[in-house]
């Protein structure tokens, strides 16, 4: 038995113990009112783990209260583990994403790799079988050609492989995903993980733990000391030397967490269990209290009865450890043995370790001796809140209506092509197994969004991410507004149609007032768009303190939109098909650069106001697009996006390099660096000789302004004064990203 005297006496030097806990003096009065007694040390490291930023959201929870999450295919929204819709057949989709961005940056495989297991548990917790993953990666000047360049890329090539690697061994395909590059990622990178999920209606599962005696079960991994303090290491802004947290990252095993899923999959299918709940930030820490917490319950836990992964381990590190692929399950009294066979047999570890009470309190035995007590709803449901001052920045008045430049369009064209930014990704996506299960239908790098049939059915899911970081910058609540129908409009340009989003919210600090008026605009214009656009946020996720020796990122909403296709015949495809088919331009082109890709590559800064997004003409356009799918109107279509219409056009020329590219014409009358712009609401279609007269009338009913602009066909790319090669266009779109990312090895 280990000796726990030093943890549960009075705290000797109270100032550091509250320091290393990232607790103020003002939280410290706040438990000595809650515990009517002085904290030991066991009990403070709870509190600064259940009320630090990353598990309680003690600076953000007053905004998020604003955003629509109910709609009537809604089954679940916040507050569980994860997001669920209803998308008929008896089926619902369980999704969620997360950040693992504190974790990647100190070691980006692990990192990653852990990040990916987290929100896959966060998904079959639900009772649903993982079936999708995709990612929001963002870094910074990964061409910078000193050490910070070389820092990034291996960056990179950490996170890629740790995504790749976890993902492949689960058995999930990774279909999609994002990457961007700024430099205000340099100190501090992003990695967002999401995760989808089916599991038929009637078997729901939820975190809770209810009923007095019913037993508290441990399943998964033993405990070790990898993760200590993660909750608050992601709760903290970096520095230079953050190397030193190395220790507060956790190590993954993915052969644990399959045969983890599959256990409780199998568990799912009896009549045995209360309610289930990850071990994810905080450990065991968070799980019992929310599962107790969400049902008003009280808890006794036996830590000496917790398996254990290192010699000499107290209730201090059981309690906080990260250790991966662990689980809580509160079993129905009389079934434990049941329980803990199944897992037995999936060579999983399993152990009652406490039960359930009406206690209200979280009491931890330590060899029989108390050694904690504290009640649960103060740390799961009362955390304090925090109502950080805000401070406006001042609107952009710059119109940005032009690009000072004196490259050519034809050069600008091919700058844009080969800048890392839109160079095809493949290097990245083909590390990733996408193909697994057998159910991909689009994945990373043949359309806007990702999409996969559900077996056994007509229909399938589309799904995407996005975020343009510049225009949070510059206009924080239009911004949020042009991300949400962004990750939308991917799906609709497929003919499925968007119904929920999760979220992902990186910030830089919260005491910094300008960063979170940002929020509060981002919040808001999250709000606007999801209720005109009838897609309300289910699930999501907010991290803070993405900051590094007093750089904040830029504000960086990362958007999943999730939508189904009720016809997978219906599908549209993003590639031109056939040649001699119209090519017509959906909305209006307007001289709009302000945070534009061509206004950061070519002017080296970002200024001015952001294009335009009316949410009613988005909104108009999304049912035209719906209506022409249904109709089976159009041949292929991809939305106006980085790079503009030129851009646009020539990755529907170009397609996924597998299918063989296919020329164009086009005439657009615009003046030629419009050609760059990234208006909003503006989509390119093809459309065949028979049905272009049908698809204008509908065009004209939705009042979604429409002109024809060319058409396909031939070898040549041909877009106004552009004119290129397919050939050599294909060598600068796929071949740049690799050479740039492998040049150090």
């Amino acid at each position: 038995m280990v000796n726990i005297t030093h943890l549960l006496g009075e705290i000797e030097n109270l100032d550091e113990s509250l320091k290393a806990h990232k607790l103020s003096s003002q939280d410290y009065e706040e438990i000595l009112k809650i515990l009517k007694r002085p904290p030991n040390l066991i009990e403070l490291g709870i509190f600064s783990a259940m009320w630090s930023e990353h598990c309680s959201y003690k600076s953000s929870k007053k905004y998020l209260k604003g955003f629509p999450t109910k709609a009537p295919w809604v089954v679940q929204g916040p507050g569980e583990n994860a997001g669920v819709i209803d998308i008929g057949n008896n089926l619902c989709a369980v999704f969620k994403i997360e950040s693992h961005n504190h974790p990647s940056f100190i070691e980006p495989h692990a990192g990653a790799a852990t990040g990916v297991g987290g929100i896959m548990r966060d998904i079959f917790t639900m009772g649903a079988r993982p079936v999708a993953s995709l990612n929001s990666i963002r870094f910074g000047d990964v061409e910078d050609s000193t050490s910070l360049g070389k820092k990034h890329r291996y960056l990179l090539r950490g996170v890629v492989e740790g995504i790749g690697s976890y993902g492949n061994c689960m058995g999930v395909p990774t279909i999609g995903g994002e990457m961007s590059f700024e430099s205000c990622y340099n100190g501090n990178i992003l990695v967002n993980a999401f995760c989808l999920g089916l599991v038929k209606k009637d078997e729901i599962f939820y975190g809770k733990a209810q009923g007095a005696k019913n037993p508290v079960i441990y399943v998964g991994s033993k405990t070790g000391r990898d993760g200590l303090g993660g909750a608050v290491m992601s709760s903290d802004s970096f520095s230079s030397n953050s190397k030193a947290m190395r220790s507060a990252v956790q190590v993954g095993d993915p052969f644990a967490e399959k045969l983890l899923l599959e256990a409780c999959l199998e568990l799912f299918k009896q009549d045995l269990i209360i309610g289930i709940q990850d071990m994810g930030a905080a450990g065991l820490t968070s799980s019992s209290f929310e599962m107790a917490g969400r049902s008003g319950s009280g808890m006794i836990l036996h830590l000496d009865k917790v398996p254990m992964r290192e010699s000499g381990m107290n209730p201090y590190e059981l309690m906080l450890s990260e250790s991966q692929e662990r689980m809580l399950i509160c079993a129905k009294k009389g079934c434990e043995d049941q329980v803990l066979e199944i897992f037995k047999k999936w060579e999983v570890d399993a152990a009652i370790i406490g039960e359930v009470t009406k206690s209200g309190n979280m009491e931890l035995f330590w060899y029989g001796e108390k050694c904690a007590e504290i009640p649960i709803l103060e740390l799961s449901e009362n955390a304090p809140m925090l109502d950080m001052p805000t401070r406006a920045i001042p609107p952009q008045s710059h119109k940005a209506d032009r690009l000072e430049t004196d490259l050519s369009t034809q050069e600008i064209f091919t700058t844009l092509l080969g800048s890392v930014e839109i160079a095809n990704k493949k290097w990245v996506y083909q590390q990733y197994d996408s193909s697994v299960q057998s159910n991909t239908i689009t994945p990373a790098g043949s359309g806007d969004a990702s999409m996969i049939r559900i077996k056994g059915t007509n229909t399938a899911l589309s799904m995407s991410v996005d975020c343009n970081m510049r225009y949070c910058q510059l206009d924080p609540q239009n911004g949020a507004k042009i991300a949400v129908a962004t990750s939308g409009r991917n799906s609709i340009v497929n003919g499925a149609k968007p119904l929920a989003i999760s979220d992902c919210l990186n910030f830089g600090s919260p005491q910094n007032p300008e960063v979170m008026w940002a929020f509060s605009e981002v919040c808001e214009g999250i709000k606007q768009a999801c209720e005109i656009l009838n897609t309300p946020v289910v699930s999501g996720n907010v991290s803070l303190h993405n900051q590094s020796d007093g750089v904040d990122i830029y504000p960086t909403p990362s958007i999943v939109s999730v939508a189904l296709l009720s016809d997978i015949q219906k599908a549209i495809p993003s590639q031109f098909q056939t040649q001699g088919n119209s090519i017509v331009l959906l909305g209006e082109i307007k001289a709009e650069f302000g945070g534009s890709l061509a206004q950061k590559i070519l002017e080296k800064r970002i200024y001015g106001r952001i294009p335009a997004i009316d949410l009613q003409k988005e909104l108009s356009l999304w049912n035209l697009m719906l209506e022409s799918a249904e109709s089976s109107l159009i041949s292929s279509a991809k939305d106006i996006g980085e790079g503009g219409l030129a851009i646009t056009l020539a990755k529907m020329a170009l397609g996924n390099g597998v299918n063989k590219p296919i020329g164009c014409n086009i005439h657009t009358n615009l003046p030629s660096q419009l050609l760059f712009s990234q208006s909003q609401s503006c989509v390119v279609a093809e459309i065949t000789a028979e049905n272009l007269q049908s698809f204008m009338q509908l065009a004209k009913k939705h009042k979604v302004p429409v002109c024809e602009i060319g058409c396909v066909g031939g070898e040549i790319f041909c877009v106004d004064e552009i004119n290129m090669n397919l050939a050599e266009m294909a060598e600068v779109y796929f071949e740049s990203f690799k050479k740039l990312i492998n040049q150090d090895l």
